[in-house]
């Protein structure tokens, strides 16, 4: 998925994928230990969640874009 030549978007998007999964891994985690049964804490972390979904995509949008594909020769 991601072979040919890394430009720098790649590596931009590729900080960005990985901010955001630490961001989302890091709130799940919260909301699930700090919870104690409560329902308002789907409320609370509901922006931050889809925030992260959003910036994961950014990201991968951009590892995918930014791989410079070689020209394959005809001879």
């Amino acid at each position: 998925m991601f072979e040919g030549e890394k430009t720098r978007v790649f590596w931009w998007g590729l900080i960005i994928f990985g901010l955001a999964l630490s961001g989302l891994f890091a709130t799940l985690w919260y909301m699930f230990i700090f919870s104690y049964g409560y329902d308002y804490y789907w409320r609370l972390f509901t922006p931050l969640i889809f925030g992260s979904i959003v910036f994961l995509l950014i990201g991968l949008y951009m590892m995918k874009s930014g791989v410079r594909k070689e020209k394959e020769s005809q001879t």
